[in-house]
C-alpha cells in the first residue's frame, strides 16, 4: 500500500513538473514569434522558387490554338524495349535519319517531366501545317551500313517502341517486327527483321484545338545483314479530319476504355457490403459482450481496499495496460516513422482531392509535380505529429528527432536515386536526371521541407507536447515469460 501510495505521488508530481515545463515551453513560444514572421517571409520566398521550379516549360503550343496553315511541332521523345519501360534512351540514339541533327531544340519541361525521364527534342525533319493535309513525302534518304543494319535487327527483335508528341499529346508506334527470311545458303527461315518507312499521322481536330492524333506504321522493308550497305528512304504523310470531341476530355482517349464498360453486378457488390456488415457486427458483440464483463469485475474491485485489489489476480488486457503508454527503447526512431507516415496520409489524401478536383491528367508530369510540392509542404504536418509524439514521451533530444524525421526519408530516397542515377548516367538511359534538377530537389528540401518541419516540431513540442493518457503508467515494466522457440520473432517469419 506505501508503495502504491509513493508511485502516485510520484505520478503527480511528475504530472506537475511537465505542466510547468510546458506553460514555460509557451512562454518561450510566444517569444518566438518575430523568428516565425522572418521564416514565413523567407517560406513566401522559397515557395515561389519551387513554383518556378515545377512550372512547365511553355513552348509555342502552350495555348493549344491554332489558325490555318500556322506550324505544328512534332517532338520526340524516347525509345526503349516494349517489355521493360524504364529503360529508356534518346530517340536519335538509333542509327537511321541522322540528317537534321546538326541544331537540335530540347525541351525538358517540368521537374515532373523529368523524373519521368522525358526529354523532348524538336523534330526538323516533320513539317506539319494546321489543317493543310500532306501527301506521301520524304524526309529522310539514308545508307545503312551492316553495323547499323545489325543494331536495327537487334533493337527491332527486342520490340523497341518510340514515343513523340503533338501538342502535348503522346504517340506510340514501333520501329519494325520481327520476321523470317530464305537464306542464300539454302538453309531455310532465317530470323530477320522488317523496318517500318512509312509514317501516317491523322489528326483530329475540333476548330482552332487538336483533339487526338493516330499514328500508323506502315510499309515495312526486309533488313538485309549480309549486305554491306543497304539504301533507306523514310517518309510520312499528315491527314486531317473533323471530331466532335471536346478538347478538355481529350485525354480520355487514352484510358481503358475496355474496363469502364464492363457490366457492374449490383447483386455482388451488395452481398459482399451486407457480409461486411455482418462480419463487423458480430465482432462488435464479442468485444462489447467481453468488455461488459471486466467493467462488471472492475467495478465490483473499486469497493474493496487498496490490499485486496492488489492480491486480485488480473488477466486480458488489464495486464499490460500499465506498460501501453511507455516511452519504448527506440523512442527517436519510433517519432520520426510515425510522423512520416502521418505525413504520407495526409499527402496521399491531398494528392488524390487535387486529382479529382483538377485537371492534372492534362498535362505531362503534373501529378508528378503535386506528389513533390504537397510532400514538402505537408512536412510540417510530420513535424508536428513526430516533436508532439517525442514530447509527450518525455524525450529529451528534440532536435535529433527533428533532424531524423525530417532527413530519414528524403535521404533514403536520395540514396537510392543517387544509385540508380549513376547507372542511367553510364547506360546513357533517358531516366537519368540532369544536375541541375538534383540541385532544384536539393534547394527544394533546404529552403522548403526542413523549414517547415522545424516549424512544426516546435509548435507539436509546445502545443501538444503534454500527456494526456487514459491509464496510470508502471514505472517498473512488467516480465515478459520466455517464448518457446518456435514462437520468436525469427521462426515465425521464416514459416510465413
Amino acid at each position: 500500500r506505501e508503495e502504491r501510495k509513493r508511485e502516485e505521488e510520484e505520478g503527480e508530481e511528475m504530472m506537475k513538473r511537465r505542466i510547468a515545463s510546458s506553460s514555460a515551453s509557451r512562454r518561450r513560444l510566444r517569444g518566438s514569434f518575430s523568428f516565425l514572421g522572418v521564416f514565413l517571409s523567407l517560406l513566401c520566398c522559397c515557395f515561389s522558387l519551387s513554383c518556378m521550379v515545377l512550372t512547365p516549360v511553355d513552348a509555342d503550343e502552350s495555348s493549344h490554338r491554332y489558325v490555318a496553315g500556322e506550324a505544328v511541332t512534332l517532338w520526340t521523345n524516347k525509345v526503349g524495349p516494349y517489355n521493360n519501360p524504364q529503360e529508356t534512351f534518346n530517340y536519335f540514339t538509333l542509327p537511321f535519319c541522322k540528317q537534321g541533327r546538326e541544331h537540335i531544340q530540347r525541351k525538358f519541361g517540368s521537374l515532373g517531366n523529368v523524373l519521368m525521364g522525358n526529354e523532348l527534342v524538336k523534330s526538323n525533319l516533320h513539317h506539319f501545317k494546321f489543317l493543310e493535309d500532306m501527301p506521301k513525302t520524304s524526309y529522310c534518304d539514308q545508307v545503312l551500313t551492316k553495323q547499323d543494319v545489325e543494331k536495327m535487327i537487334d533493337v527491332i527483335d527486342q520490340n523497341y517502341w518510340f514515343e513523340f508528341y503533338v501538342d502535348d499529346l503522346p504517340i506510340w508506334g514501333f520501329i519494325g517486327k520481327p520476321t523470317k527470311a530464305s537464306s542464300d545458303q539454302g538453309q531455310g527461315q532465317q530470323e530477320t527483321a522488317s523496318m517500318y518507312t512509312h509514317q501516317k499521322f491523322v489528326i483530329g481536330h475540333n476548330g482552332d484545338r487538336i483533339i487526338h492524333v493516330h499514328l500508323t506504321m506502315m510499309d515495312p522493308v526486309l533488313l538485309d545483314a549480309t549486305r554491306d550497305e543497304q539504301r533507306m528512304t523514310f517518309t510520312y504523310e499528315v491527314t486531317y479530319e473533323d471530331t466532335t470531341n471536346s478538347f478538355h476530355r481529350r485525354y480520355e482517349q487514352y484510358l481503358d476504355f475496355n474496363f469502364f464498360q464492363h457490366k457492374i453486378h449490383w447483386f455482388s457488390v451488395f452481398n459482399s457490403f451486407m457480409m461486411v456488415i455482418f462480419l463487423v457486427g458480430l465482432v462488435s458483440m464479442i468485444l462489447l459482450r467481453t468488455l461488459r464483463k471486466d467493467y462488471a469485475r472492475y467495478a465490483k474491485e473499486d469497493e474493496l481496499d487498496s490490499l485486496e485489489r492488489d492480491m486480485n489476480d488480473e488477466y486480458g488486457w488489464k495486464l499490460v495496460h500499465g506498460d501501453v503508454f511507455r516511452p519504448p527503447q527506440k523512442l527517436m526512431w519510433l517519432s520520426a516513422m510515425y510522423g512520416i507516415g502521418i505525413q504520407f496520409c495526409v499527402q496521399a489524401v491531398v494528392v488524390v482531392l487535387a486529382v479529382i478536383c483538377g485537371s492534372l491528367f492534362m498535362e505531362s508530369g503534373a501529378v508528378l509535380n503535386t506528389v513533390i510540392l504537397s510532400g514538402a509542404l505537408i512536412s510540417f504536418v510530420g513535424g508536428y505529429f513526430s516533436g508532439s509524439y517525442y514530447a509527450q514521451s518525455d524525450g529529451k533530444n528534440w532536435i535529433k528527432t527533428m533532424i531524423l524525421s525530417t532527413a530519414l526519408f528524403p535521404g533514403v530516397s536520395f540514396a537510392i536515386l543517387f544509385v540508380l542515377n549513376t547507372i542511367a548516367w553510364v547506360h546513357n538511359s533517358m531516366v537519368a536526371i540532369p544536375f541541375l534538377y538534383i540541385v532544384m530537389l536539393v534547394v527544394l528540401f533546404f529552403f522548403v521541407t526542413f523549414p517547415l518541419s522545424l516549424a512544426g516540431t516546435i509548435v507539436g513540442r509546445n502545443w501538444n507536447g503534454v500527456p494526456n493518457y487514459p491509464c496510470r503508467i508502471k514505472r517498473i515494466p512488467s516480465p515478459v515469460p520466455f517464448k518457446k522457440w518456435y514462437l520468436t520473432p525469427s521462426a515465425i517469419s521464416l514459416l510465413g
